[in-house]
């Protein structure tokens, strides 16, 4: 039997839901139902494969937000090529470092990208530059699909073959790009568009990046349901608001700075927003969209990372637990692993290492690396520090490289975080250590007071101490206005630079 990959399932779309609406592009104007969106597909895939792009190519999309980033993943999956979707954020210098590094067969890109500078640079090179500028309806991108040559057989490969790389954090001072497989994408947005309530009327606005894998897996589980993606450059609040309003978008990927935003925009009402799904935020907010009242609006989130195609643990599967990161994806194996790679027993903390169907199979060009993060087994050492449970939840206690060391004890931040979050007035904590010259490092908790709270640091010390075990108490406290964040977490590398953090065991 044939592996199952999205080509094929759009192909069955094509079919079922032929003229139901597939795509909605806000930049072009084009809207495509899934009989088109298949047939452009085919066209763009026999485009490639007449020009010599094939199996085990790289392809790179360099652009912002647009529909033809899923149309390139598809049909990068038809001819057996892989598919990087590059951060269009990133300086001239790195991504001359990601292009040199995939050696592309073909370039995506939209005008105004770094890539026209580094077009001239590539000129000798055998690659082929494709521009889809959503300005022109004629552009060499939309030429390209209207050549109409014969689309090539479905490429044969097993589920583990590559279609999409995702740049992720640096190491060694460069980034690497994580391999996703074709069963990883299926299986993720399969499982995960039960767990979110989607069907055939989703209708899904992608407004953050698509090189975040969240951003990505939201737009491809809304594909597999059969419902409609829509596609805008940029998260832009205002034009945000006129899009759900108009379009009657139910779901999209919001994070608190943009929900203020769009507070301030539409706080006379002027949009209607209730056809928008969210999770709960401020009274204000609860008033102006639909709340999710799923298990998933209840519980959101897990644990993950982008090379686990978003998530390999779930807070809504199950009862809720111990564990704050709920229970692990039925499409992946989880193992708690001491120093030496063995299994450590329940209850115990080490490194979180996980296998399975959604689990990357290692990095592109980094076999070095992938030595380190891989077991012989093939379980990938995810860096990061958890414990199971005796219920069998998983709990976070974070990266490996922020372990607080002092004297002979482990200390994990996010334990100390949570313990002091539950404190009443905590509006914000983050948990550092910072070096001592006699313990190898102390605790210090740097925190937000909610507005008119009566806190001072021998309160939040004294509440740990009957808490938790003393030696993970902060020798001291800092209260501040606010927290550096990077989108919704914190940035903790700006907090041990303002206030004294460093020291760490491991890196």
């Amino acid at each position: 039997m044939a592996e199952l990959d999205l080509a094929a399932m759009l192909e069955e779309h094509g079919r079922r839901w032929a003229a139901r609406p597939a795509i909605a592009d806000m930049e072009s104007g084009q809207r495509l139902d899934y009989a088109g969106l298949a047939a452009r597909v085919r066209g763009l895939a026999g485009w490639m494969a007449a020009r010599g792009v094939g199996e085990g190519d790289r392809i790179v999309w360099l652009g912002q937000n647009a529909h033809c980033v899923l149309e390139a993943l598809i049909a990068a999956g038809r001819i057996g090529a892989s598919l990087a979707i590059l951060n269009w954020r990133q300086s001239e210098d790195e991504l001359r470092f990601v292009l040199d590094d995939l050696d592309p067969k073909l370039i995506l890109w939209q005008p105004g990208s770094a890539s026209e500078a580094l077009r001239g640079e590539w000129a000798e090179r055998p690659v082929l530059w494709l521009c889809q500028d959503p300005a022109d309806p004629a552009c060499a991108y939309e030429s390209a699909i209207a050549e109409a040559h014969a689309a090539p057989p479905p490429a044969a490969l097993p589920g583990h073959a590559p279609q999409l790389l995702l740049y992720t954090a640096a190491f060694s001072g460069r980034p690497a790009a994580a391999i996703l497989t074709r069963q990883a994408l299926v299986l993720q947005a399969l499982f995960y568009v039960g767990l979110r309530g989607w069907n055939h009327e989703t209708a899904y606005l992608s407004a953050t990046p698509l090189f975040h894998v969240a951003t990505l897996l939201d737009c491809l589980a809304t594909f597999v349901a059969g419902g409609r993606n829509l596609f805008v450059r940029q998260a832009d609040p205002a034009r945000m608001c006129a899009i759900v309003a108009a379009e009657k978008v139910t779901d999209t990927f919001l994070l608190p700075p943009t929900m203020e935003k769009i507070l301030e925009r539409n706080g006379d009402g002027k949009y209607d927003l209730r056809s928008l799904r969210t999770l709960a935020y401020k009274p204000e907010w609860n008033a102006m969209v639909t709340i999710d009242r799923s298990l998933w609006g209840e519980r959101p989130y897990g644990y993950g990372q982008t090379e686990t195609m978003a998530y390999a643990t779930f807070t809504c599967i199950g009862d809720p637990g111990k564990g704050s990161m709920g229970r692990p994806s039925p499409l992946v194996a989880l193992s708690i692993l001491d120093e030496e790679g063995a299994d450590l027993p329940d209850g115990q903390t080490g490194e979180i290492a996980l296998s399975g169907w959604t689990v990357s199979p290692g990095y592109w060009r980094r076999p070095e690396y992938n030595a380190l993060r891989y077991t012989a087994d093939g379980r990938r050492r995810t860096n990061d520090l958890g414990r199971r449970e005796s219920d069998g939840t998983i709990s976070f206690l974070g990266p490996k490289g922020r372990l607080i060391k002092s004297a002979a004890e482990n200390i994990y931040p996010a334990e100390v975080e949570r313990c002091i979050a539950r404190l009443e007035g905590i509006a914000d904590v983050a948990v550092i250590g910072t070096p001592d010259p006699i313990w190898m490092q102390r605790v210090r908790a740097v925190v937000v007071a909610k507005p008119g709270a009566a806190l001072d640091e021998a309160a939040v010390i004294e509440h740990c101490r009957q808490a938790i075990a003393s030696y993970k108490k902060p020798s001291s406290v800092l209260f501040v206005d606010a927290l550096p964040r990077t989108g919704a977490g914190i940035d903790y590398a700006e907090v041990d630079r303002l206030y004294e953090g460093g020291g760490y065991p491991r890196g």
